[in-house]
């Protein structure tokens, strides 16, 4: 077999949502932090990105990671984030899938019933506990970086819709939140299509009338993703969310061809966020949980630890807990005659 690039990875998931990890096969990425290392990965490597992310290799609903050495000490290991469009700061389906992969492989060493472990994200460290039993990870629990909301019942102008009613708010990644009732939206996933083209379009429209930056590192902007939100149907959950990751360019003049899919997961970052809007209009707590249930009725559950500011922002360190389980491994490569060395995409299900 003749191959320009061997990739190794572990297939896993978390609550549904498709984390795919690299172990083996990156090349060296230098980088005094793992932000920076994103960024010299995102400038000179795009190509693994797309390679293991678009078809035949990839599919719209699957999210990469790259493990690479840490650079902070206190930090076991590092991890970057790879979607459709973008290099998350951070992600919680992907640290429970990568949690998942570096204890069950034994890429780190599993201790039971816990493991402590330090991620390093983009966004910053990730104070993680496993919960491990017979070799499997049963349950990870990690504290976020701090969530905060800059704009509380903002109204921006969505064209086809009109005034909308929006929260923006960082969890990891910078979401813009709307209430899917008052949009007359169903959450059921079946109506997956237009939850899709009704959250880009309120997500473009609200990166150019909000657009926001990270106080501690302004490189880091948005809103990229957006959160549909409603009341729950399960007693034992406090919401549901409906998340659309983008999985291309977005074009104003023709809406109904928006590309995208839901999080198939409650999605980590987007139930952080949620809580720090929960918690900036005073209706959570710190020491509360909050059980947010994603599009197949799986769970992750928050809670607030402590409150603190992020520059100007009344922000609170939130926890999340999931769970993650390993499908497969895989080996990767590529043919030096491949006329598709970054792969593709076909608009049947792009």
């Amino acid at each position: 077999m003749r191959t320009t690039r061997l990739l190794t990875a572990v297939e896993a998931h978390a609550e549904g949502e498709p984390g795919r990890v690299i172990t083996g096969g990156l090349p060296h990425i230098p980088g005094e932090s793992v932000f920076a290392k994103m960024q010299y990965m995102q400038a000179n490597h795009d190509d693994i990105r797309l390679l293991m992310l678009r078809e035949p290799r990839g599919n719209p609903g699957l999210c990469c990671n790259a493990i690479v050495p840490p650079c902070h000490p206190t930090a076991d290991m590092g991890f970057i984030i790879m979607e459709q469009t973008e290099y998350p700061p951070m992600s919680g389906s992907n640290a429970i899938c990568v949690t998942t992969v570096l204890l069950e492989t034994g890429i780190l060493p599993m201790q039971e019933p816990f493991t402590d472990l330090t991620l390093e994200a983009p966004a910053g460290l990730i104070r993680v506990r496993a919960t491990c039993k017979d070799g499997k990870v049963t349950s990870v629990t990690f504290r976020n970086v701090p969530a905060f909301a800059v704009h509380l019942d903002a109204q921006i102008d969505v064209p086809g819709l009109g005034p909308v009613t929006v929260d923006i708010a960082w969890g990891g990644m910078f979401f813009v939140l709307a209430q899917a009732a008052a949009l007359g939206v169903s959450l059921d996933p079946d109506n997956g299509g237009e939850i899709l083209r009704i959250s880009e379009a309120i997500r473009h429209a609200a990166a150019e009338q909000l657009p926001v930056a990270h106080p501690d590192n302004p490189a880091i902007s948005g809103p990229t993703i957006t959160n549909l939100w409603g009341s729950p149907t399960d007693p034992a959950t406090h919401g549901r969310g409906a998340i659309t990751l983008s999985t291309g360019p977005y074009d104003p003049t023709n809406p109904q061809a928006a590309s995208g899919i839901l999080d198939r997961s409650p999605c980590g970052t987007g139930t952080c966020a949620k809580m720090a809007v929960l918690h900036a209009r005073d209706l959570l707590k710190p020491g509360q949980d909050y059980v947010n249930a994603g599009p197949l009725g799986t769970t992750f559950t928050g809670r607030i630890l402590e409150e603190t500011t992020v520059g100007p922002y009344p922000a609170i360190i939130p926890t999340l807990t999931g769970q993650g389980w390993i499908y497969g491994t895989s080996q990767y490569m590529l043919d030096p005659t491949d006329p598709f060395p970054t792969g593709y995409t076909v608009g049947d299900i792009w």
